[in-house]
């Protein structure tokens, strides 16, 4: 499915979805002016088509006990395809990297890591980056103080 193919009123149910993806079919239809059957339907396309990924539950990272969030910029021994992807799926399967970006510029990867203390960050960049005779260089940022962090999506007339 093209952004295209989307109209204003799948613009207002995703953008519903998106503040809380428990909101009720009624609710919504009362506020774009659908059915709660035709709102259904909608999300139903929605979700078949690939525009709703999927739905999950956003935890707090403190309340949880992963309270440290770590930005790191990763500079990969060579650019080759192969090499790329294998590091790519070492970060797909990593549970602490929480959003890993390939990016242009001098940096290959951008990682956003939560970890549980600096003892199991130290574990991770040993198996991540030590470990991997591919990774030249990486940089840590670490995080003092999570302003916003979100996976909403911009959507027009909204």
């Amino acid at each position: 499915m093209r952004a295209a193919d989307l109209d204003h009123l799948d613009h207002a149910i995703l953008r519903m979805l998106q503040e809380d993806s428990r909101t009720i079919a009624e609710t919504i239809g009362a506020r774009v002016g659908l059915s709660a059957a035709a709102v259904q339907r909608r999300i139903k396309r929605l979700r078949a088509n690939g525009v709703i990924a999927r739905e999950v539950a956003v935890l707090d990272p403190e309340a949880v006990g992963v309270g440290m969030t770590f930005i790191v910029a990763v500079e990969m021994e060579h650019g080759q395809r192969d090499v790329l992807d294998a590091f790519r799926k070492q970060a797909l399967a990593d549970a602490a990297v929480q959003q890993c970006y390939h990016v242009t510029g001098r940096t290959d990867f951008v990682l956003v890591v939560n970890c549980r203390d600096l003892s199991e960050f130290d574990a991770f960049t040993n198996r991540m980056f030590f470990d991997n005779c591919e990774v030249r260089h990486f940089t840590t940022s670490v995080v003092l103080d999570r302003i916003k962090a979100g996976l909403t999506i911009p959507l027009d007339g909204g």
